[in-house]
Formats: structure tokens, sequence, C-alpha cells
């Protein structure tokens, strides 16, 4: 019988402390992106803030405390704002998927044209001390939240023209990607639907076999403190 012993639905879980790096419109936050084939969840666990979204049906901007609960589906440009201390455990569609390449950064448009322009600007530098690491990271977190304020208020004028340039653009930057992506679904979420499918096939003819092979997993951070879209993150190889 199929199993599947990642964490459920192959999910996958980091632990977030928001930058408090303050923008060009005053508020302090993370870098605003999308991703293009998950959705991801936002538990807060602690202090407070907001994240704005933009999508074809315009702005919004959701307050966020201790307790709440957020998702959204792919498509959904998002930016963290951090008031006062903002930590969150964020859920992450297909093992993970949108930390490790699903996810576009909205740069302004001539950051866009093609794939080695916008990694000059939106990597960071693996090998590099902290200190390099931090001001690559909060400089194309600034050049991000220029792209979305220019997004934000073409969207509000009620031109979409930008918006959908934008998703066009993205689409095409990441288009080399999508093998190396549908094999990491394949082996995740994919795999851990058909598990499912198998045991309910199994149990409709009354056969519990697979209860036998029940695991247990636990695991410490693989890393911490690395440096994020959003801010900086504690991450699970789980």
């Amino acid at each position: 019988m199929v199993t599947f012993e990642g964490l459920p639905g192959a999910v996958a879980v980091s632990h977030l402390r928001v930058y408090d790096w303050p923008t060009e419109d005053g508020l302090r936050g993370g870098t605003p992106h999308l991703h293009l084939t998950c959705s991801e969840g936002y538990v807060v666990v602690g202090g407070a803030g907001s994240v704005q979204t933009l999508t074809a049906s315009g702005f919004r901007q959701t307050p966020l405390a201790a307790g709440s609960l957020l998702w959204f589906t792919p498509g959904t440009i998002h930016r963290l704002v951090n008031d006062d201390a903002l930590r969150i455990v964020v859920l992450m569609q297909n093992s993970g998927l949108p930390e490790a390449g699903d996810a576009v950064l909205t740069l302004p448009p001539r950051y866009l044209t093609d794939t080695d322009t916008y990694r000059a600007v939106a990597a960071l530098p693996a090998d590099a001390a902290e200190p390099e690491q931090e001001r690559v990271a909060r400089a194309r977190r600034d050049l991000a939240v220029e792209g979305f304020l220019a997004l934000r208020r073409a969207t509000e004028a009620g031109d979409p023209e930008p918006l959908a340039a934008f998703h066009r653009a993205a689409a095409a930057l990441v288009k080399h990607r999508t093998d190396d992506w549908r094999a990491r679904w394949e082996q995740g979420a994919a795999a851990a639907s058909r598990a499912t499918g198998e045991q309910l096939d199994a149990l409709a003819q009354g056969d519990g076999g697979h209860l036998a092979c029940a695991r247990v997993h636990a695991e410490q951070p693989s890393a911490y403190g690395k440096f994020g879209m959003c801010g900086r993150l504690d991450v699970y190889s789980g």
C-alpha cells in the first residue's frame, strides 16, 4: 500500500518573525510577492500587524493578532506589515514550494524582463556574512514595495493592465522551473492523496492492515533565523 510520511497533506511549516524595517510609505514589514501554484496560510502566534493583499478584485488590508488565521490562493500578492513584534506560523502548500521557488517579488517592471535580470536582484547571497545578506534582503524588499505600491495605485485607479502585465511576467519567469515543481508535487501532495485513496479502498473492504504501519515523527528546526521574503525564518525539513 502507498504510504506518505511527510507533514499532513504535504504542507510545510515555518516560524516567521516579520521584518520590522521601515519602508517608503512609513510601514514596517516584509517583501510583497505572489505564489503561482501554492496556497499559503498564516496562524498568528504573537504580536500584531496586518497583511495587505492585491488581486484582480482589488486591494485589501486584513488585521492580524494572536490567534488569527488567514490563508490565500495562488496569484494573491501579499505584503506583511509589522506593527508590534508580529510572529506567525506559516503553512505552505506542496511541501514548502513557496519558499523553494514558487514566488515572484513585485519588483518594478524593469527587473522582470528575464530570469537573469530578476535573479540579480531577487537572489540572496547564500554564502555571504549576515550583514551582507541583510543588506540585500532589505534592498530587494524596498524594490518590491516600490513595485507593489505602483500596482496598487493603478488597480485602485481602475487600470487593470499593470497587474495583468505583472502576472504575465511572473509566469514567464518561472516557466523553466515547472518540471521540478511537478516532481515535488508528485512526490508530495499527489502521493499523500494517493495514500488516502488506497487507505479508503482498503477500509471499504474491511482491511485495516495499514494501521500496523503507523509511525511518529518529531523534529526541531533545521535552520534558525534565515532571511526570507517576509522576515526571519525558522524552518523544518519535514
